[in-house]
């Protein structure tokens, strides 16, 4: 199955998604048609555990966590994915950070 784009989510702390928001910008990954700047961003509350050998931005090793987060979802071409996760690693505090990259096969059914 072929497709050009894809949904990315990422799962970062608040205080990083305007940064976030304008380098992934920068890379074209918030781009629809002739719109820039396009997110959605959801607060969330997530549940995690560090284990043994990690070093948790947040939290503490052994012991369930909770906390907020916010979830960004992006519409990215495919061909500028390499460039948002280079700028997601570069940005994002966490040692594990949550990105899912969903394709998108809306063009498949038009």
């Amino acid at each position: 199955m072929e497709f050009k784009e894809v949904k990315i989510e990422i799962y970062v702390p608040e205080e990083y998604t305007i940064k976030l928001r304008d380098e992934l910008n920068k890379v074209n990954a918030c781009k629809i048609g002739d719109y820039d700047n396009v997110v959605s961003i959801t607060n969330v509350r997530g549940y995690w555990r560090p284990l043994e050998g990690s070093n948790p931005f947040n939290g503490e090793v052994g012991k369930v966590c909770e906390g907020t987060e916010c979830k960004i979802e992006i519409r990215c071409k495919r061909e500028y994915v390499k460039n948002a996760i280079k700028v997601i690693s570069e940005i994002h505090p966490y040692e594990e950070p949550l990105v899912n990259i969903i394709p998108i096969v809306n063009e498949l059914f038009e």
